[in-house]
């Protein structure tokens, strides 16, 4: 390095010095905090954020004591929630005349912003309220909710007014599950201390029981609430829900005595990411602290906490200390720690990861909209006289997560950890994968099925009505449903426990809203291809699923889902975990 440089790194080293007393005091305090650690904790750290701004009241109580009453109410809440969405395209066709595809759009839409609500939910709850509280609220918002959805189905009013007031109501149901859904879940993560390797076993336990639980209620309240929504009425059939609720209340009630409580830290924990960049994008023109190995001494940075990692080092900028931070006082927009910076970094390796996961939720939309219009095109009586409900078929997904996950969680997990001394068996992004990989599956048997169903439609008709009876047992589309919840089993609790793991300390409930948001955009993105579709080739869904081609929009979302497969694979082999994921150097 010639001389000058040097010299002005001297004078830049010296005014490094006269920093603000109170932030090198602040960032020894962290320092001290880390020292006699070889490997960095799981990263948490905002500007002005010690480890005290969390406490952790861990109970003796804890643990699944308190885990179990979090299940149960759970539980009780997604037989609530799938007692009225499971059958929600057949009400809108039935009662309020919606055409199969403006029903169908109108679902998604409504599923998105459901998926996409505990986004807020998670950051009012770690910024401010904390989960225990957001719990409480949102659960009294979706319970006004449910009893107004049932008053718009039981009351006898016009058409217009009724339709009016369901929407409402049903846009009160998706406030009250954004701030219950993604605090739930992390709550009940937090009931095990990841500080021992029991803890970290019993966490990942936890994920594969948690969703044990709540197929296991989605699956009764798709069994029994949709077939007395179909054979005895729409108030009785809402109303169920409704109870169900109110017992999820009193339940999580009872167990407060015995929860461990995360106290928010009264800021938002997303305001580091911005002024990260912020601060990096400012400091582009600067050299890298790694740009001169031999005397990267010659440009100081600002005091680190954590260990630094190598993606995205474009963002190691904002630790640099110019001429104007050694001048002034701290402009926390232009000087970050590194803790700041390797938070930011683990937000965006998410990034990749979610993106590419969005197809599968594409798939995943399709069981509450075209799969269930498709089974109430066929045969479906079981007796002579007793038909099963066109949503019904959604209890044989559920069945396939209950048998599955106590198989997964007792022979596979024990297994492959002796196999591979990970904690959890399979690396989650593996487990993901093998997920979308299932979900490709289970659409081109959907796409095979549908190709059999038109030609036995095509060689009976034509029929008297649209949607008329095809003489074909629904039972040929229990595959479809088998396999897309073998990919529920592996995708969707990989993604609880991996954006719950992989999220920093103090945005664990946004971690759990990340992966419901992958849900929520997908449902977006499906209504989006249904409209393109429509644009293009019309012909392929109409009102009339015997006279349409359901089965090239089943084979468009395979090729799609194949596709987006190849990126997740691309993705998942240049993730970093966290350092002490897993056990992990």
């Amino acid at each position: 390095m010639p001389t000058s440089a040097c010299s002005n790194s001297t004078a830049l080293s010296k005014s490094y010095n006269r920093i603000n007393h109170s932030v090198a005091k602040s960032l020894s305090e962290q320092v001290e905090e880390m020292d006699g650690s070889q490997t960095s904790p799981l990263l948490s750290g905002l500007e002005d954020q010690c480890e005290e701004d969390r406490k952790v009241e861990r109970k003796p109580t804890g643990g699944w004591r308190s885990a179990i009453y979090i299940i149960g109410v759970e539980v009780a809440e997604r037989f609530a929630y799938y007692g009225i969405s499971a059958n929600l395209i057949m009400y809108l066709t039935i009662v309020l005349n919606e055409s199969t595809v403006s029903a169908a759009k109108k679902v998604n839409t409504w599923s998105g912003v459901a998926a996409l609500l505990p986004l807020l939910g998670a950051f009012i709850a770690d910024s401010y309220l904390g989960r225990y509280r957001t719990i409480l609220i949102s659960s009294l918002i979706y319970l006004l909710g449910l009893s107004l959805l049932t008053m718009s189905v039981a009351m006898v009013i016009p058409l217009q007014v009724r339709e009016l007031l369901f929407f409402i109501s049903l846009y009160m149901v998706g406030i009250g599950q954004g701030g219950h859904k993604p605090c739930v879940q992390a709550f009940g993560a937090d009931q095990f201390d990841e500080d021992s390797a029991e803890g970290r076993k019993a966490k990942n336990s936890f994920f594969n029981w948690w969703y044990f639980g709540i197929c296991s209620s989605a699956g009764a309240g798709t069994l029994i609430v949709t077939n007395i929504q179909d054979n005895v009425g729409w108030a009785i059939g809402f109303g169920i829900p409704t109870i169900a609720m109110v017992f999820a209340l009193f339940l999580f009630l009872f167990g407060s005595n015995t929860y461990t409580h995360i106290v928010p830290s009264g800021q938002s924990p997303l305001t580091g990411v911005p002024k990260v960049i912020v601060a990096a994008a400012r400091k582009w023109h600067l050299p890298s602290r790694n740009d001169n190995p031999d005397e990267g001494g010659c440009v100081p940075v600002a005091k680190e906490v954590i260990s630094q990692t190598n993606q995205f080092k474009f963002l190691d900028k904002a630790t640099i200390v110019d001429d104007l931070d050694a001048s002034c006082c701290q402009n926390s927009w232009r000087l970050c720690t590194q803790a700041q910076v390797e938070e930011t970094k683990q937000i965006m390796r998410l990034v990749p990861i979610w993106a590419c996961c969005l197809m599968f939720a594409v798939v995943f939309a399709q069981p509450g909209t075209f799969f269930t219009k498709q089974c109430s095109t066929m045969n479906r009586k079981i007796w002579s006289s007793f038909e099963v409900s066109p949503a019904s078929l959604l209890v044989s997904s559920s069945l396939t997560i209950v048998a599955f996950v106590p198989i997964y969680d007792r022979i596979l997990v024990p297994t492959t950890r002796r196999l591979t001394g990970i904690p959890s068996g399979l690396m989650t992004l593996r487990r993901i994968g093998i997920g979308i990989f299932l979900s490709v599956t289970s659409m081109v048997v959907a796409a095979l099925v549908e190709m059999r169903r038109l030609k036995i439609a095509r060689e009976y008709g034509p029929f008297d009505h649209p949607n008329a009876t095809v003489p074909m047992s629904v039972w040929w589309l229990l595959p479809q449903y088998i396999i897309y919840g073998l990919a529920d089993v592996f995708t969707m609790v990989g993604l609880q426990e991996f954006f719950y793991d992989q999220m920093p300390d103090g945005m664990r409930s946004i971690g759990a809203a990340a992966y419901l948001s992958i849900v929520g955009t997908g449902s977006f993105l499906s209504s989006v291809i249904i409209s393109l579709i429509q644009g293009i080739k019309p012909e392929w869904l109409t009102n009339d699923l015997n006279n349409s081609h359901l089965d090239y929009y089943y084979w468009l979302l395979a090729g799609l889902s194949a596709l987006w497969l190849c990126f997740y694979i691309c993705a998942a082999k240049r993730f970093v975990y966290k350092q002490t994921y897993y056990g992990l150097p």
